[in-house]
């Protein structure tokens, strides 16, 4: 304790003013007394003071009492002993156990592989009797190696051997099925004797089949024992161990009642309790207060901190001339916590606490801690926070649309009001359409955001050129960013629009930023961050920050550009490729509508085919994926539904020809540049007949159509759905259906009935909902059908086409059967005269005559009966020849010499259109005339 109120002679350092500031350790000499007099020793107290030195029986007893320090040291010494002894007891058991299953383990597999591979192990089992042979060999064998058991089985798991005979010829119970595999499988299970490890190993044959298997076991208590012999020394350790902890505690004990003089730790705590506040708490200043208010003691950072005069000590704080804040609360004794007092040109952090909370002194002790310089750090270190937040803040809320326009909002409205009062986002038009920028172009503003709404700056949307003394085009020239700290006096910048400047300026907006958005070499635009309300000038850091902000935005505002540009040609590919406009035909009122997706365009398509005989042919379909590569396929396979629907192939048949080519399609695909194959596709293909009101369907992994009746019902055609496209081996089926006139066929996409917020059921449901409240016409069907989808942004493509029904009269077709006689071609040559004059199309007698007389003349010649003639009065007229042969007529050139051959010549100059369709039942010849 001597040395720690220090060493006479030694002298503190002078005050100011040539007052030599008082001894440290006579001030802790009158702490003494002030202690002394506060807590005054009792009489029994002072004569145990003056007892004289313990001896080692009274330091054994101090210390195996607890009470005393000696005491609880000893006890955690004995608390740590047995910790250790109980963890050292775990630890050998699980080591033992972990050694015992080990050894098992290792032993049952050497085992089990050495009786596999010993000699005559694979001969006996193709023995008549492998049991005879190898259970003594097996028995043996346990007994030598001390497993538990060897078991020798067949393929089937079967027993040959085993320790027991009434177990021969029983199933084994364990794993075989990695050992029939050529493997070898250990495991722990719980056997009829108890928790065992048994492996079990393949027999091979010499051409390495496997014959049989071989399983040796052990039961893990018969392995180890390390533990019975480990245990006692253990226990032995931890009994010298506490020995010597007991003897150690006594001897501490006696050498520190020793040196105390006999005083116990009460006596000792009150007497040094104010010398540890002061002498201890050397970087923060410590008073002692009376409960009257006299200052007692200070130590001297208190001295330091408060300017105290040299003679402080015993006069109330009152007269100290400290501030009146500070003094009443000094005085008043009550509990203070952190709170902070100006004093002087510091910032002073006080705790305060009274002595007498548990019976102790009346009185008060403070600390007084200098807070000035944490403060200004703080704060620095709470700016720098909340400049991170701000980083932090936008990586995420910047770019989480690919959208050019949206991701310039999120940045300007991250920035408004934590980093600036206004900000503003010019991006060049090129970018804002996803090209790359030229320079020179004019800006147009693509987002503002502020604190208040009628600032005089530039509105969204508009064209902006810079002059080139602007800070903006010095930005978009340089790639640099400029600070203009006070705008009324940038003539630079002034100079850009003078009337709409001085208007800024008068707002109040007086300090500008501008940093340009670059991404690599390009520089997309510039953002500005103006301030307003707060007077102080953006700075040199907040420049930083702003560069940092931009950059990081730059990267989603480029993604962003790039996303919109690939986005734009795939949706120019992808709309070159649809139709552009329907075909002339009268038989069908159609609506249609497309609808490309937000997130990336897809494969979806549609197209009206006319057909012969004034039918008409409807599809849909669906490529896999998005992108160009989907757009690219779909226009191969639309191009591909027309050149197979000339054939006037039956619905079917022409999903056929589809499957094999996009299977085609997808073993010419390679996976370039991280994109997939196409894996497939889907499609419906219908046709209506007008004139039987006839419609064949077939689907190929298609949803199905929707048919509104003419009353006004909805429902699902039962139309079969058939494979996708691309996956080949199986047949397409159709479906007939006999549409009244009037009726509405519905054809549409997946994307229109499903995505990620609802299943295909309730697509259907909600589809058929709007259909049943749809208007008469396609278009107001078409209508009603997309105002009720829940969401406005579509996720997939959507193709929808609605196709309302006509009818061809009894009055627009006639028809005859023809005999096969040469000679009823003049009575066919009759009928069409009077046919003709009765649709008032005498003009076209003489060619129409003359096509019938030849293909009825062909069929009568090279066809087969029955013959039957019909003509269909249209947007043209058709003439058909139906024949039940299956052979077709091929156009030629005759020679001179060819009595024949000129006729389907003859026929091809005079009509628009001629072709062969194929039928069930034979085929057709058709050729077609426009009217007059």
């Amino acid at each position: 304790m001597v040395r720690l109120l220090g060493r006479p002679g030694n002298r503190s350092p002078r005050r100011p003013g040539g007052l030599r500031a008082p001894r440290a350790h006579d001030r802790a000499h009158r702490a003494h007394e002030h202690a002394a007099r506060l807590t005054p020793l009792k009489s029994s107290d002072r004569h145990e003071a003056g007892r004289s030195r313990p001896g080692p029986l009274a330091g054994l007893r101090s210390a195996l009492s607890g009470r005393s320090v000696a005491g609880q040291v000893f006890v955690l010494q004995v608390v740590i002993v047995l910790l250790l002894v109980v963890a050292a007891v775990v630890a050998l058991l699980l080591q033992v156990r972990h050694d015992t299953t080990q050894e098992a383990r290792n032993r049952s597999l050497a085992v089990a592989e050495t009786f596999a591979n010993a000699p005559g192990t694979s001969a006996a089992l193709s023995s008549p009797n492998p049991t005879a042979v190898l259970q003594p060999r097996a028995e043996e064998a346990r007994k030598t190696a001390k497993v538990d058991f060897i078991v020798v089985m067949n393929t089937e798991g079967i027993r040959y051997t085993h320790p027991k005979p009434n177990r021969i010829g029983k199933k084994f119970v364990g794993t075989i099925a990695p050992a029939l595999a050529g493997n070898t499988v250990i495991e722990e299970i719980n056997g009829t004797i108890g928790r065992l490890v048994q492996a079990v190993v393949p027999v091979k044959a010499p051409d390495g089949k496997v014959v049989g298997l071989v399983s040796a076991g052990i039961t893990t208590e018969h392995v180890g024992g390390a533990a019975d012999r480990q245990l006692p020394l253990v226990l032995a350790a931890a009994g010298a161990g506490l020995a010597l902890a007991t003897a150690g505690t006594a001897l501490v004990s006696r050498r520190l009642l020793r040196q105390t003089h006999g005083l116990g730790p009460g006596e000792m705590t009150r007497m040094y309790e104010h010398h540890d506040a002061v002498l201890h708490s050397v970087r923060e200043g410590v008073i002692i207060l009376g409960g009257d208010g006299d200052l007692l003691l200070a130590n001297d950072e208190a001295h330091r901190l408060l300017d105290l005069p040299p003679d402080a000590e015993r006069r109330h704080v009152s007269e100290l001339g400290l501030p009146p804040d500070m003094a009443a609360l000094l005085a008043s004794g009550r509990i203070a916590t952190d709170e902070v007092h100006l004093v002087g040109d510091r910032l002073l952090a006080v705790n305060q606490r009274p002595t007498d909370l548990e019976g102790g002194p009346s009185g008060s002790v403070a600390t007084l801690r200098d807070s000035t310089e944490l403060r200004a750090l703080s704060g620095k270190a709470e700016v720098a926070r909340e400049r991170l937040t701000l980083l932090y803040d936008a990586g995420l809320g910047v770019g989480t649309s690919l959208d050019v326009t949206r991701t310039a909002e999120e940045l300007a409205e991250l920035a408004v009001p934590r980093f600036a009062d206004f900000a503003t986002v010019d991006l060049y038009d090129a970018v804002l359409s996803g090209q790359e920028p030229e320079a020179g172009n004019g800006l147009r503003r693509a987002a503002f955001s502020g604190i208040r709404k009628d600032a005089p700056l530039y509105p969204v949307g508009e064209q902006i050129r810079f002059v080139e003394s602007a800070p903006q085009a010095y930005s978009l020239s340089t790639g640099q960013a400029v600070l203009e700290p006070h705008l009324d006096d940038a003539p630079g910048w002034l100079a850009q629009d003078l009337e709409r400047t001085t208007q800024v300026v008068e707002y109040g907006i007086h300090s500008l930023i501008t940093v340009p958005v670059r991404a690599g070499s390009l520089v997309l635009g510039v953002v500005n961050f103006l301030r307003s309300d707060k007077p102080e000038p953006f700075d040199a850091e907040e420049l930083a920050l702003a560069e940092e902000l931009v950059t990081r935005a730059a990267v989603s505002i480029d993604n962003a550009r790039r996303y919109t540009r690939e986005h734009s040609m795939a949706v120019t590919l992808q709309r070159s490729l649809l139709p552009r406009k329907l075909p002339e035909q009268s038989n069908l009122d159609i609506a249609y509508r497309y609808l490309p997706a937000q997130a990336g365009v897809g494969g979806d398509w549609f197209d009206v085919l006319p057909l012969s005989g004034a039918r008409v042919a409807l599809v849909v379909g669906d490529v896999v994926g998005h992108g160009l590569h989907a757009a690219a396929t779909m226009g191969r396979l639309r191009t591909a539904v027309h050149n197979f629907s000339a054939l006037d192939l039956p619905p079917d048949e022409l999903l056929g020809l589809l499957d094999e080519l996009v299977g085609r399609i997808d073993q010419d695909e390679t996976t370039e540049g991280g994109s997939a194959p196409i894996t497939g596709a889907t499609c419906l293909y219908a046709i209506y007949d007008p004139v039987s009101r006839q419609c064949t369907i077939a689907r190929a992994g298609h949803p199905p159509p929707a048919l509104i009746r003419p009353d006004g019902s909805v429902d699902f055609p039962d139309v079969p759905a058939g494979p996708p496209l691309g996956l080949g081996g199986l047949p397409f089926e159709t479906a007939d259906l006999e549409l009244e006139e009037g009726s509405r066929l519905v054809l549409y996409t997946d994307g229109l009935v499903e995505d990620r917020e609802r299943d295909i059921d309730a697509g259907l449901e909600m589809l058929r909902s709007a259909l049943a409240r749809a208007g008469e016409s396609p278009e107001d069907t078409c209508r009603a059908v997309l105002d009720a989808r829940s969401s406005s942004r579509a996720s997939d493509d959507i193709a929808l086409i609605v196709a309302r029904t006509r009818a061809l009269g009894p009055g627009q077709v006639a028809q005859w059967d023809v005999p096969v006689d040469p000679a009823a071609v003049a009575e066919v040559r009759a009928l069409v005269t009077r046919q003709l004059a009765e649709w008032d199309l005498e003009e076209l007698t003489f060619t129409t005559e003359l096509i019938l007389s030849e293909l009825v003349t062909n069929a009568i010649r090279y066809g087969s009966g029955p013959i039957r003639v019909r003509m269909l009065r249209d947007r043209s007229l058709i003439c058909e020849v139906f024949d039940a042969s299956s052979t077709s007529p091929h156009l030629r050139y005759a020679a001179m010499t060819d009595e024949g051959g000129r006729g389907l010549f003859l026929v091809a100059q005079l009509a628009e259109r001629w072709g062969t369709r194929y039928t069930p039942t034979g085929k057709v010849i058709w050729a077609e005339q426009p009217l007059p």
